[in-house]
């Protein structure tokens, strides 16, 4: 059994079929999966998903994309939504200095800066989104020695993975581990320990490989795919399927707080 500890399913790549696929999950392998928000309307539909679904749960948060929109009012709103039964972390969160028309530097940093002082004041991990701003990202995360969380969708190198590891941080792979030009990616995995290590999709985004006809049709990733990501990562530390989905979802369990 699986454990898709990042998926979209407020996309409307998944508006005519979300609900069938959602309800589905569980008779495909996957038992957990979590849907983070990026926004206010984003993370409302993301607990809405949690309560319809007892095995999906929910992180609320402000992505870099829309962190111009998090005021002190939409702030307090924030706080309120986060202490559902059925949120577990704050998120998905972070810096993204890749895309131009992004929020500046500045104001993405005080963003993050806000939620993870609320991740520190309700005693919630994050789920942390990082793109072209390593340096950032961990001198926030050094100042919140309190707070843990995830590097999602991983694209630091070895020495960045080991410091968050060290203090208390996890991190996950897509399915980019599974691309044929990854590098940098099985590199960490292999050198992480594993019970640091959680899996992912990002669906509808990170569609593994090998890819099919059908896939390439749909251009849409899922739930359903999380045990290619789970295969890549038993290869890479050499024992079974199995037990490298026993070890995932173990983990994302622990790291999530689910019973």
């Amino acid at each position: 059994m699986y454990f898709d500890t990042h998926a979209h399913y407020d996309s409307r790549a998944f508006d005519h079929d979300r609900d069938e696929l959602l309800a589905s999950l569980p008779e495909h392998g996957v038992e957990l999966a979590l849907n983070p928000g990026c926004d206010w309307d984003s993370s409302c539909r993301a607990v809405e998903y949690a309560h319809r679904f007892g095995h999906v749960y929910a992180a609320v948060g402000f992505h870099p994309s829309d962190i111009e929109r998090l005021d002190e009012e939409m702030l307090g709103r924030l706080r309120t939504l986060a202490q559902d039964e059925r949120v577990r972390a704050i998120g998905e969160i972070g810096l993204d200095y890749y895309w131009e028309s992004y929020a500046s530097h500045d104001w993405q940093k005080e963003g993050l800066r806000r939620q993870m002082a609320l991740a520190e004041e309700l005693g919630l991990p994050v789920i942390f989104h990082d793109r072209e701003a390593h340096a950032d990202a961990m001198e926030i995360v050094r100042a919140f020695p309190a707070v843990r969380g995830v590097f999602h969708c991983y694209s630091g190198g070895v020495e960045q993975a080991r410091e968050l590891v060290d203090r208390g941080w996890m991190i996950s792979f897509t399915g980019a581990l599974t691309f044929p030009n990854a590098r940098r990616a099985p590199e960490v995995a292999a050198a992480l320990p594993r019970e640091s290590v959680m899996i992912e999709t990002d669906a509808p985004y990170q569609l593994p490989y090998p890819r099919t006809a059908e896939d390439k049709r749909r251009r849409r990733n899922s739930s359903l795919r999380v045990w290619q990501v789970a295969a890549r990562l038993a290869e890479i530390w050499g024992v079974s399927l199995e037990e490298a989905a026993a070890i995932t979802t173990e983990n994302g369990r622990r790291f999530f707080r689910i019973p």
